[in-house]
């Protein structure tokens, strides 16, 4: 018994999952190029909307929260739904769909927030559309990591995610550059009066979610899902019928010890990478540009953020690349030592935000930032999916996914006041915070207990 699941028989006398070729993998995950486009375009400008639209910085932290809270929601539901959903789109895909549709509307409101002041105040509607877009946001994703689990054999399964975090990293490295590109290679201004949003940054949010839609729509249609009496021969029946809410509450109580484990490494990484995504345009701004906090409207913020844009595409772009080193990394160094390597270099690269001066240096500090990054979307899924019931994955990904948005809402709550009151208005320390906590991340992976390892040699054996 797990979770409240009971799976009919163990591995023993199940029928071996079927192993997927390359292609079938990247099908199975290329919605994520979408759905990681969209949310490149929102950490990369969703401060920079706020502070148009009137926010002061220490309050930054404040609006992001909403993105946090309504992933902490969303994704338990979707998940478990998605467990016991069965249709003519199969039991994930429906949930893509929905979600890629919603969030290609929400996309190309969230620029334009300032044409609904007749009903509240722009910032309002701003940080309304940021809460909107990431709850459409997590409709999508939260089913993606659950499909590659369901249909991918343990010894496939470092391939699978980091499959997807080479996907998340292309879409990512575009869309973080998009206004920049849009800019500089295609004439769009990125000029504006006070309180409008620049036009290259709309066009990149409109053109986001086209692509957005049309990632979700490859995988839809060129990706099968086991129906449930196939599922069962490779997975052992599902004994918990129950598909009330109240059922969530139940799993969470009996999460399995590595998911406790992986909870504490997913705290000190994701309060890391929410100070990184608020306080990175203002903290270059004024540590490396020179500018005051309070030049939000100038020119020289406004390249400060675009230089950002190329800053995140780095990181992006790094994260591809070692995404696709992963599975040979962790054959020779296991899964954990693999996680902690990357860790560490992510901390030092955010720490190094501090000691450089030249924009173009930053440059070093995100292949750091990118190589944790990758590890950060693959790994932990990884170690994660080997022990969760079969019968639950739907569920306890989604419920992982409060290890991610808890430390997100506290740096949120935190993280502007100190800014203000502890670092003196200086956004670089919450940077460098940023870093120490990475490092952190690094050390308490060492301890976590990792059942696949065993699985896969067993599979080598045999």
């Amino acid at each position: 018994m797990a979770g409240g699941t009971t799976i009919s028989s163990s591995a023993e006398g199940l029928t071996p999952k079927p192993r997927l070729s390359f292609w079938q993998i990247w099908n199975m995950s290329f919605g994520f190029l979408g759905i990681q486009f969209g949310f490149a375009l929102q950490n990369g400008n969703a401060s920079r909307i706020l502070r148009t639209f009137g926010a002061d910085v220490e309050h930054l932290s404040w609006f992001w929260l909403a993105a946090p809270l309504v992933g902490m929601i969303v994704q338990p539901i979707v998940g478990h739904y998605s467990d016991k959903t069965w249709n003519r789109l199969g039991r994930r895909r429906p949930y893509f769909l929905t979600g890629a549709i919603l969030s290609s509307v929400a996309l190309c409101l969230m620029p334009n927030a300032s044409l609904f002041t007749a009903i509240a105040p722009a910032l309002f509607i701003g940080a309304g559309m940021l809460m909107i877009m990431d709850a459409c946001f997590n409709l999508a994703m939260e089913p993606f990591r659950a499909l590659v689990a369901d249909n991918l054999p343990d010894s496939q399964r470092t391939t699978g995610f980091s499959v997807q975090t080479f996907l998340i990293g292309v879409g990512a490295i575009v869309g973080s550059a998009f206004p920049w590109m849009l800019t500089n290679w295609f004439g769009i201004s990125n000029k504006a009066d006070e309180g409008i949003v620049a036009d290259n940054v709309k066009w990149a949010f409109y053109l986001g979610a086209a692509v957005f839609i049309t990632a979700i729509l490859i995988t839809v249609f060129k990706t099968k899902e086991y129906p449930p009496d196939e599922y069962e021969k490779y997975h052992g029946k599902n004994e918990d019928h129950g598909a009330g809410l109240g059922n969530i509450f139940k799993d969470f109580a009996k999460m399995p010890k590595t998911m406790k484990q992986l909870g504490l490494v997913q705290f000190f990484s994701w309060f890391a990478l929410f100070g990184m995504w608020v306080f990175t345009n203002d903290a270059v701004a004024t540590h490396t540009y020179g500018l005051s906090i309070e030049d939000k409207s100038s020119d020289a913020y406004r390249n400060a953020g675009d230089w950002v844009g190329i800053l995140f595409s780095v990181y992006n772009a790094v994260s591809a690349v070692w995404a696709l080193c992963l599975p040979l990394i962790a054959s020779k160094l296991g899964r954990k030592k693999t996680h902690s390597l990357s860790l560490i270099c992510g901390g030092a690269g955010l720490i190094s935000f501090y000691f450089f001066k030249d924009p173009k240096l930053l440059i070093i500090s995100m292949i750091g930032v990118g190589i944790a990054w990758a590890s950060i979307l693959a790994m932990p899924y990884v170690i994660l999916s080997s022990s969760i019931p079969p019968g639950k994955m739907g569920i306890y990904m989604g419920i992982f996914n409060i290890f991610i948005t808890f430390p997100q809402i506290l740096n949120g709550l935190i993280g502007g006041p100190m800014v203000k009151n502890v670092y003196n208005n200086q956004p670089i320390y919450a940077i460098v915070l940023a870093g120490i906590f990475m490092l952190c991340a690094a050390v308490s992976v060492i301890y976590v207990y990792d059942p696949g390892s065993i699985k896969i040699k067993e599979e080598k054996i045999s």
